[in-house]
């Protein structure tokens, strides 16, 4: 049957999403959050495929608490989040809606679970849907700058034989079998530079543009023809949709649009052409929003000490210390007079976090914070070496002096790492800027999954804490609510973060999907 369309004065049938290469669910918050006129939801989740254990646990708790409407959230979903009660505690006093979210969920790895199968889910989820949505990404390590540059490094050969060049054909392929209305494809910015070999001619993003016009070229049951898609940007305007956007006209660049993150992605909208009736909306730039503004309120940590013992009295020492480095003596005396400064703010009292922090204030953005959860979740410090410590800390001040972060060649030689690759940084390769503060003032850089490795790209810009940053600042950089919850050890959350679309941006994609959905009719 055909889903009814949300009006002023009418409830809808909810429009069905399938959410594929999932993550832990940044795409799918954020068309389940959508409200039209802020009023009844309007998109559900049927079905989320992620294959990394902890992304799907992420997923199905997520899963589980849509199954309640707004505001009807059980206490007990809060007390799993404080750890007053197991996973199994709190699935098994909500049977019917644990079920429904393992429906939902699903840890299945696309290109290798059998295709038959993964049909047989979608046409079950969607339970005869005709106008429905796909969403997600292919992983986009293969694509990205950094991960092209990592593996041609190891091995031409292992970089072309490399199955994630190869993923996108699992979305095409459900394009074809299932023939959605609309999909959104995210992906890398470096996918617009992307070829499977330096001397290759084909562009590979020239190709997947060409794919997802015609999707394997199959012919649709629904229209006799064959199944054809025509795709827009989400950030520039096509005035009547005869005109094919450019390369660089489906790269978002999320800071623009409320996001508290440099983070710039290609999202590819394709709306099947015989549906077509208007171009699409775009995305409306907003106000940037600083890192300051979403995680000043957060709970004050401090760092631990790693590889020798650590305590507050511990801590709070190895940082003092360095008042004693050789050297300070060769910076600028308004840089040395910034770090004795702020050293004496340095706190020992300070905790270092944990995976739940109880706090009676309300805590963050209306947007972010849940009044039930009183505190927040996935809020614990790294710990750190001393020399790190020591580079954290002067980077830091120098940030919070001089409005920039430093490079490589702004640090004392002797505070630098004894490693090759920071000789190859300082004579001009890549990654000079390996010790990086997020400033106050100004958007994040770009959340990845880096971030799971170390903290180096992300120093927190309070030289006091000297640290990197949380789980719950990260996810809170990428527009996830307080109440989202991520599974699994806290190097499992950080790759879950970095790896997400931010809910946010999602919403507002969401939004104008729901307007190509109403046009259509």
């Amino acid at each position: 049957m055909r889903p009814t369309f949300l009006t002023a004065d009418e409830t809808i049938a909810m429009i069905p999403v399938i959410d594929i290469f999932a993550g832990p669910g940044g795409l799918g918050e954020g068309f389940s959050s959508f409200r039209f006129q802020e009023k009844k939801p309007v998109f559900a989740i049927k079905l989320s495929i992620e294959k990394d254990e902890f992304a799907y646990q992420t997923l199905e708790l997520r899963a589980f608490y849509r199954q309640f409407a707004d505001g009807q959230i059980p206490p007990d979903y809060y007390d799993y989040l404080k750890g007053k009660i197991s996973r199994d505690t709190l699935y098994s006093r909500y049977p019917k809606e644990s079920e429904n979210a393992k429906k939902e969920a699903w840890l299945a790895e696309l290109g290798k679970t059998d295709r038959d199968l993964v049909r047989l889910r979608i046409t079950e989820a969607l339970n005869g849907a005709v106008n429905w949505v796909l969403i997600g990404g292919p992983p986009c390590q293969a694509y990205s700058l950094a991960g092209r540059s990592r593996i041609r490094g190891q091995s031409i050969q292992k970089y072309v034989r490399d199955h994630r060049h190869f993923l996108y054909k699992e979305y095409l392929q459900i394009l074809a079998d299932h023939q959605p209305s609309v999909f959104v494809m995210e992906n890398v910015k470096g996918l617009l530079s992307s070829k499977r070999t330096k001397n290759d001619d084909r562009n590979t993003f020239e190709l997947i543009i060409n794919d997802l016009k015609r999707p394997l070229g199959v012919s649709s049951k629904l229209t006799g023809r064959t199944l054809s898609y025509k795709l827009f940007s989400i950030v520039k305007k096509c005035s009547d949709g005869t005109k094919e956007p450019a390369p660089e006209d489906f790269v978002v660049r999320s800071e623009d649009y409320g996001v508290p993150q440099a983070r710039h992605r290609v999202i590819i909208l394709g709306i099947r052409s015989d549906i077509y009736k208007l171009p699409p909306e775009v995305l409306k730039k907003t106000e940037k929003v600083c890192i300051e503004e979403v995680i000043d309120d957060l709970p004050r940590l401090r760092s631990g000490l790693s590889r020798e013992s650590d305590s507050p009295e511990e801590w709070h020492d190895a940082v003092r210390s360095l008042a004693n480095a050789s050297w300070l003596k060769n910076v600028s005396t308004e840089l040395k007079q910034a770090i004795l400064e702020n050293l004496e703010t340095v706190d020992a009292s300070l905790p270092k976090g944990a995976p739940f922090m109880h706090s009676d204030r309300e805590l963050g953005p209306e947007w972010l914070i849940d009044k039930s959860l009183n505190g927040i979740c996935n809020h614990e410090a790294r710990s750190h070496i001393r020399e790190d410590l020591h580079r954290y800390f002067f980077a830091s001040v120098f940030a919070k002096t001089y409005h920039r972060s430093p490079t490589l060649s702004d640090f004392p030689t002797k505070l630098l790492p004894k490693h090759q690759n920071i000789q190859d940084a300082l004579n001009g390769s890549k990654f000079n800027d390996r010790f990086r503060v997020q400033i106050r003032g100004k958007p994040s850089t770009t959340v990845v999954s880096h971030i799971s490795k170390d903290g180096h790209y992300y120093i927190h810009y309070d030289p006091s804490q000297c640290r990197s940053l949380t789980v719950r600042e990260a996810a809170r950089l990428q527009t996830f609510p307080d109440n989202y919850f991520f599974e699994g050890n806290r190097t499992h959350q950080y790759q879950q973060v970095g790896n997400a679309v931010p809910p946010l941006l999602a919403r507002k994609i969401a939004e104008i999907v729901y307007g190509v959905l109403k046009k259509s009719e």
